[in-house]
């Protein structure tokens, strides 16, 4: 048997016949309401014209007379009779000067007294007069003896009868032929006919100019290419971490993957304009026109340390728009931090265990040589003093072995750039640290720059000071930290300057990439993401005091309750 090869259409194609269908179904119901709707309103006009006649007829004192008379009479005067009689000349008048189908006089009983064919008068109406007879005007369509028509019934009243008493003697009967309204339909049709080829001819040569639009936007691409392109962008730009947004030529953003969004913390804004969208505005300054291919800068956004360069995209010669990419460095941030706050506490618990070692020998001493009172005051003193000596003023106001021992180490390192660390006469924590990740951040960030600033001020004794405390609350507790520094202050510098991204304490200059001028910045980024922050309370002048700075963490201290002799820790963890 032969094989026929299956021909599909091209998608453009199928769209055009599509809509070809669409626009002649439209129009064709267009019509057909439309025709249906000028037929309802002749006939609706045929109704009023059929009652006003109708009226006029009943209320003729002549026509109101004569059923009065008739109806009165025992039984109904024969059909001869009444064809020559003043009804049946008055009817027929009327239905001759309107062009009315009939016009039909009935009694009481709804025998007809006039009508249009002689061999029916006498006889019972065919349609049920009982509406009208029951003193009501109605208006109809139906069928009767002559055919579909129009019409209306009007009540028949006594002469000399009034409303209130009202006197019915019969009623009147006026109809319209369908014929006519469909003649009169016919003449209403041919403009409607008109506007439906007109709409049908635009319809098709806006479709043939869709077709050529929708060709040369998709470049003659069919749907299952597009969505192969589709599917194969996605799955790049969501399988990757790194943030993309692209901006079209003319400003637009066409592309905002949800890696972006996450570190961004802002919804998808792609088909925003790009210098009104809510992103930082260094991540503008990036795409200016000047630039090309900028080089990476480092920049705080969400509680985020994010790395974005931008890249100018062509095609050819065709200017495509920026493409702007974001990389995450918060948890590397955090983890430098970690680490040097790892490589301190490790530096001072060696020194810890060396000095422990040799008291442990000098306790032993005490003992083999008998002693023991110089034994027992010996362990009282390094009781309350630590195992170890940090360099570190007033130490002992430190309860918590955690803060002894980062202080402690602090302060070595201060101690060896010529500055000394010392512990501020109103500290009281109570508590213990539970979150020393936290901790370490702020408290070491704020240490680190008060040294800094302290070496480089021009004070001729340099120090730097410490003051903590713990607040209990429901969620564990807060600790207030403030620091401050004999050096220089912050000169000219409004306060909230140096938590602008690139300030920076050191002595090197901000180098692009090399993590500087974020400190403060992180630092109150994660106090506030906490519920606290952190802030300057003073601004400092040359010679010293330098600035001071007050920080707030809630929920990274636990509670310390003590019970008879022994003491428990709570931080939540069990």
């Amino acid at each position: 048997m032969p094989r026929f090869k299956r021909v599909s259409l091209r998608f453009s194609t199928q769209t055009l016949l599509l809509q070809l269908g669409v626009v002649l179904l439209v129009v064709l119901l267009s019509g057909a309401v439309h025709a249906w709707l000028v037929y309802e309103r002749i006939g609706d006009e045929a109704e009023n014209q059929a009652l006003t006649l109708a009226r006029t007829v009943a209320a003729d004192p002549d026509v109101r007379a004569d059923v009065q008379t008739i109806s009165k009479e025992e039984g109904t005067p024969p059909p001869a009779v009444l064809a020559e009689g003043p009804l049946q000349a008055a009817a027929e008048a009327a239905r001759v000067r309107t062009g009315a189908l009939f016009v039909v006089i009935t009694d009481e009983k709804g025998l007809r007294l006039a009508h249009p064919e002689e061999a029916r008068l006498g006889e019972r109406v065919s349609t049920d007069p009982s509406v009208a007879l029951g003193g009501q005007e109605i208006t109809t369509r139906n069928t009767g003896t002559l055919g579909p028509s129009a019409g209306a019934k009007v009540p028949v009243y006594a002469p000399g009868s009034t409303t209130e008493q009202a006197t019915i003697v019969g009623e009147v009967s006026v109809g319209y032929s369908v014929e006519s309204l469909s003649k009169s339909l016919a003449r209403d049709i041919v403009p409607i006919a008109l506007t439906a080829g007109g709409a049908l001819l635009a319809g098709v040569l806006a479709s043939f100019l869709l077709r050529r639009r929708l060709q040369r936007l998709t470049l003659g691409l069919e749907p299952e290419e597009i969505s192969t392109l589709v599917h194969d962008q996605v799955a790049v730009l969501q399988g990757v971490d790194d943030g993309v947004i692209g901006i079209a030529a003319d400003g637009r953003i066409s592309v905002f993957n949800a890696a972006a969004s996450r570190l961004l913390d802002m919804p998808d804004a792609t088909g925003q304009a790009w210098e009104s969208a809510p992103v930082p505005q260094q991540l503008k300054q990036l795409t200016q026109p000047a630039t090309r291919d900028a080089e990476a800068i480092e920049i705080m956004a969400a509680g985020r340390v994010i790395v974005a360069n931008a890249r100018k995209a062509w095609h050819r010669k065709e200017d495509l728009g920026w493409v702007v990419m974001l990389r995450d460095r918060t948890e590397l941030q955090q983890l430098t931090r970690q680490l040097d706050a790892v490589g301190t506490m490790s530096t001072a618990l060696r020194a810890q265990r060396h000095e422990f070692a040799n008291q442990l020998h000098t306790i032993a001493g005490f003992m083999s040589i008998g002693h023991h009172e110089q034994a027992a005051e010996y362990l009282a003193r390094i009781s309350s003093t630590g195992p170890l000596k940090f360099p570190v003023e007033q130490g002992e106001l430190l309860q918590d072995t955690y803060l002894q021992a980062f202080i402690g180490a602090k302060s070595v390192e201060a101690s060896e750039r010529g500055v000394v660390l010392r512990i501020g006469p109103e500290t009281m924590v109570r508590g213990h640290v539970a979150d020393p990740q936290e901790v370490t951040t702020v408290l070491g960030n704020l240490i680190d720059n008060a040294v800094n600033a302290a070496v480089g001020g021009s004070a001729a004794e340099r120090w730097v000071e410490v003051e903590l405390l713990d607040e209990p609350d429901h969620r564990g507790g807060t600790l207030h930290i403030v620091v401050g520094d004999s050096g220089d202050g912050l000169g000219e510098l409004e306060p909230e300057d140096v938590f602008a991204e690139g300030f920076t304490t050191a002595e090197q200059p901000v180098r692009s990439g090399a993590g500087q001028g974020l400190g403060l910045a992180l630092v109150r980024q994660l106090a506030r993401r906490r519920g606290g922050d952190v802030r300057v309370l003073e601004a400092g002048r040359r010679g010293g005091p330098g600035a001071v700075f007050m920080a707030a963490i809630p929920g990274v201290m636990g509670r310390t309750e003590t019970i008879g002799k022994e003491t428990f820790l709570e931080d939540g963890n069990d």
